[in-house]
């Protein structure tokens, strides 16, 4: 399989320029179009900003069969009629938007961002309790 040409096809099937994967991916379009036209190998971390970018795994992006692959089956598991959130509609959109928002910020800013969380969290969870 190539690489450039399977971006290529599933960034043409999902009717997405390269300028939509630029804002997705934070990637420069003419990186993009140099991945895509074989003439640049990206590294793997490259590879999952462009999968993300597609909104699909990086799994997925780089399976070279006839049918695409089975989703893996995850570990977590809701309880009889337990939905988790996140799991769809709104909430999956929303988890995958702060997904992407996260891949874009460096490793500092993401662990300040939960720390702010983390206190909002324990502030709310003290105030239901007065």
């Amino acid at each position: 399989m190539i690489i450039g040409e399977r971006l290529r096809s599933v960034r043409e099937h999902k009717q997405l320029s390269q300028g939509e994967i630029e804002r997705r991916s934070g990637l420069l379009r003419c990186y993009i179009s140099r991945v895509e036209n074989g003439h640049t190998v990206p590294a793997v971390e490259t590879l999952e900003k462009l999968a993300r970018a597609l909104e699909m795994p990086l799994y997925q992006l780089l399976y070279d069969g006839k049918a695409p692959p089975e989703p893996p089956v995850t570990s977590v598991r809701p309880t009889s009629g337990e939905v988790l959130w996140g799991s769809a509609g709104k909430e999956a959109r929303y988890l995958r938007k702060l997904q992407q928002c996260l891949s874009r910020m460096n490793e500092v800013d993401r662990n300040l961002l939960l720390f702010t969380v983390e206190k909002i969290s324990r502030q709310k969870k003290r105030e239901k309790r007065d």
